[in-house]
């Protein structure tokens, strides 16, 4: 019916009416359809020749002079008979209740749909408009204007007769009229005016742009957009005016409004008709090319501007007879309320209509564009009359797997399909007869929703013959109740006859075995691969009593991780029960031994014993720390071991812990030749003694003595090692070691010095501190009693004199009543204290009054 083009990209599209073809994407703005049914069967004897639309029904008006009325789908509802010639206009009032019909040999009726009663009058001249006012039925007055060589209107009066004011003469045929609330515009043939109905004044005067074109042939096109703005369009010129407020200091004897042109441009076609699309233009283009050939219709939707336009969108229709029709003979009519936009021709009427997301899918669908269709219904999804989400992803989805797109068709089916577990399967059994059962199987429900185990088992016996690593992934991947557990590990069984080391295999087996809970099966296949999964097993399924027997398999797999989980549950396998089953491989047993040890020292301390010789055996470095640490251990025990692998340091700490100091000192000195190592023991063990040993041994070793002179001052007094050495003896460093004895010893004097000056400015601090306290006063009131009498310390009446005594230590007393008295040098002290202590708290402040 149309062809779809555009300035920039020029696009046909293929419908019922036109086999045009689609040469671009650009998705159209409006889709158009015949008016049929009663419509044919008119057109087919008549003509049309105007058109009113309103939001509940439309009038037709015919070159043979009837009018009908007819429902939004063409159906006639009412027929009538108006004159033998060209109905030339049809107007209707906002309620649809009134009509106003006008012919070319002059006659003029305006009546009630629902009564004839109303205006009947014969012009001797045609009538080419009629017009009625908006609120025509509700208002009393009846007004309508009629056009022919002048502009008339027509009121009832309250005598119920009619009468008539001319508006406007003697400027040639008036060919449109458009009343909008109090505005009324018409055209003749010098160009539009705009008359305020509220005021009774003409404000306004657009002349004819292109005079050459005959107004009767190029008729003016008007369209109100709003109460105040009028779209005027005449040959190839469209112009926006805006009616406004004329500000009160300007007015004068000018009209209260005046119009603004906002915007004016030229058009490339003859304009037939115009409309408003919410701030854009449809327009009705004639096209003649330079020939004089009349092509079809062009319908366009236009962005005004200040001063040209932008091109939406441009359609070309195929209406019958586009040949024969001229310029005058389309018109272009429209109903706001659902913007419908009527074609009308002499022998077609197309409606035209906003495209809704319904035909936008439809063209997504068309142009194989699913996923955009897909995403399009779901945003829809409530409103969408014609399309269901679900049908529109099926298509996606079959046009995927027609193009090779296996792993997209697959993980569309996860959104698309849903809930429905009948499609699910319909669609697993396509992927496995197109032999890709693969991609479909990562999306599969699994979830509460799920399909039956059959369709499971059928993925997983596919896997199992092709791809072994994808086999196991789906294994863990899916829960083990979606398929029959047994058949599944009777089928792997079976693989495995042929391939008896496979470790994938193997370990999903093993998998399969805990699905199952036959965790003993499981955890023989985990330790004979040495899987890392093998401790999570025990410990999440508790096999503790499964692998007393398997610990040596544990430890040889992973020592530390062994020896973890058994320390960690020592109380589902004991100690004793883990060292009987090492015994026989005392490497492993010193591993877990000593790993106890670093725990807890008491816990295994029966076997500290034998945990020497592991030490000396396995892990020397860590025995002298055990030595120390262990207080269970057995030292003669411990020094045979050390001394027969002649363990020197080892042997050392054992000889002093065992008091044989002297021989300890004498190893170090002896076999360790270590003065350092001699000097520290020395240091350590603070013997007098040992001291004497020590020089005595270094006395003929000029290295030792350096060694003794650098690090005994501290300890021991230099002078008598000094004086015991040989004279004559080359002592190595010996300058540096005097020098160092020196330093050391001015070093020890400065200290004193300064401990002494710390002491002494100490001492007096807290001397004048004590002092402070002792001078303050002490709060007594009558709360405070005697410690003797018990009586409160206050007399009742305070203008007597009285006399009391407060000690220090905040005992308090009336002097009558203090003890006989204990005193010191003249100081006397508080019996209750100085029965316990004597000191500075005890001291005495007396009170009198």
């Amino acid at each position: 019916m149309h062809e779809t083009s555009n300035t920039a990209n020029h696009t046909r599209k293929q419908s019922s009416l036109d086999s045009t073809q689609d040469l671009h994407e650009e998705e159209p703005k409006l889709k158009y359809e015949r008016l049929s049914n009663g419509v044919t069967e008119i057109l087919q004897k008549d003509a049309a020749s105007c058109m009113t639309v309103h939001d509940k029904f439309l009038a037709l008006g015919t070159h043979f002079g009837k009018v009908f009325l007819l429902d939004i789908q063409g159906n006639i509802t009412q027929k009538f008979e108006i004159s033998s010639v060209k109905i030339n206009q049809i107007s209707l009032d906002e309620s649809g209740e009134h009509v106003g019909i006008c012919s070319e040999d002059g006659k003029v009726q305006v009546f009630g749909l629902y009564t004839r009663e109303g205006f009947h009058e014969n012009f001797d001249c045609p009538i080419k408009v009629v017009a009625l006012h908006p609120q025509f039925t509700k208002s009393n007055y009846k007004q309508f204007v009629t056009g022919g060589n002048k502009l008339l209107l027509y009121e009832r009066n309250w005598l119920n007769r009619w009468k008539t004011c001319v508006l406007h003469e003697g400027e040639g045929t008036i060919t449109n009229i458009q009343w909008r609330a109090n505005l009324i515009a018409w055209a003749n043939n010098v160009g539009v005016k705009i008359y305020d109905f509220s005021t009774k004044q003409r404000i306004t005067n657009v002349l004819r742009d292109n005079v050459s074109l005959r107004p009767d042939m190029y008729p003016c096109s008007l369209c109100w957009k709003d109460n105040t703005t009028l779209i005027v369009g005449w040959g190839t010129s469209i112009k926006i005016c805006v009616v406004k407020e004329r500000n009160a200091t300007e007015m004068r004897d000018l009209p209260s409004r005046y119009v603004e042109i906002v915007s004016a441009f030229e058009t490339e076609f003859f304009i037939s008709g115009l409309a408003p699309l919410a701030d854009q233009l449809v327009t009705l283009f004639f096209v003649k090319d330079h020939m004089d050939f009349r092509a079809r219709p062009r319908l366009d939707i236009i962005q005004p501007l200040a001063e040209n336009c932008e091109e939406i969108s441009s359609d070309a229709l195929t209406v019958r007879n586009y040949q024969d029709n001229e310029c005058r003979d389309y018109r272009l009519e429209h109903s706001e309320g659902e913007s419908l936009f009527y074609i009308i021709s002499p022998k077609d009427i197309v409606v035209a209509k906003e495209r809704d997301q319904d035909d936008h899918i439809d063209w997504l669908l068309e142009k194989e564009k699913y996923e955009e269709a897909l995403m399009a219904a779901e945003i829809s999804f409530k409103n969408i009359k014609r399309h269901d989400v679900q049908k529109i992803g099926m298509e996606y989805i079959n046009h995927l797997v027609k193009k090779g797109d296996y792993d997209i068709a697959a993980r569309k089916c996860q959104k698309v399909l849903g809930k429905n577990m009948e499609l699910w399967e319909n669609e697993v059994y396509r992927f496995k007869t197109i032999g890709q059962l693969k991609a479909i199987s990562q999306y599969l429900p699994r979830g509460d929703l799920r399909l039956r185990p059959a369709i499971y088992e059928m993925i997983l016996h596919d896997f199992l013959q092709t791809d072994y690593e994808g086999f196991a992934t789906l294994i863990r991947e899916w829960p083990g109740e979606l398929y029959n557990n047994m058949a599944i590990v009777q089928a792997v069984t079976d693989h495995l006859k042929k391939d008896p080391t496979n470790s994938t295999l193997l370990t999903t087996l093993a998998e399969l075995y805990t699905y199952d809970q036959r965790y003993d099966k499981a955890l023989e296949i985990y330790l004979r691969l040495r899987h890392k999964d093998v401790y999570q097993l025990i410990h999440r399924h508790n096999l503790f009593s499964s692998i007393e027997d398997k610990i040596v398999l544990l430890m040889d797999f992973d020592k530390e991780k062994a020896v973890d989980m058994l320390l960690d549950n020592e109380d589902k396998i004991s100690t004793d029960k883990v060292v009987e089953e090492l015994a026989d491989r005392p490497e492993l047993l010193h591993v877990y031994l000593h790993k106890l040890f670093k725990r807890d020292h008491h816990k295994g301390q029966k076997y500290h014993e034998r945990q020497i010789g592991l030490y000396a055996e396995y892990d020397r470095p860590n025995l002298l720390p055990f030595l120390r640490d262990s207080t269970h251990c057995p030292l003669e025990k411990a020094l045979e071991i050390c001394q027969q692998r002649n363990f020197v340091e080892e042997t050392v700490f054992l000889l002093s812990r065992m008091g044989n100091c002297r021989r300890a000192l004498q190893m170090i000195m002896e076999e360790l030749e270590d003065v350092g190592k001699a000097i520290e023991f020395a240091k350590e063990q603070d013997d007098a003694e040992l001291w004497e040993d020590l020089i005595s041994y270094s006395i003929d070793k000029p290295p030792f003595i350096t060694g003794l002179l650098n690090n005994i001052g501290t300890h021991v007094d230099p002078i008598l090692l000094i004086n015991r050495i040989k004279e004559g003896m080359e002592i190595p460093n010996l300058r540096d070691s005097l020098v160092k004895i020196l330093q050391d010893y001015n070093l020890q004097i400065l200290l004193r010095e300064g401990c002494k000056k710390i002491l002494v400015a100490d001492s007096l601090s807290l001397l004048q501190k004590m002092h402070r306290t002792q001078m303050r006063g002490v709060r007594v009131d009558e709360e405070n009693i005697c410690e003797s009498c018990h009586a409160t310390i206050l007399p009742s009446d305070m203008a007597k004199s009285f006399s009391v005594v407060v000690f220090h230590c905040r005992h308090m007393f009336h002097k009558e009543c203090l003890p006989s008295p204990g005193t010191f040098h003249g100081v006397q002290f508080c019996n209750i204290c100085s029965a316990k202590r004597r000191g500075p708290g005890s001291g005495i402040l007396e009170m009198k009054k």
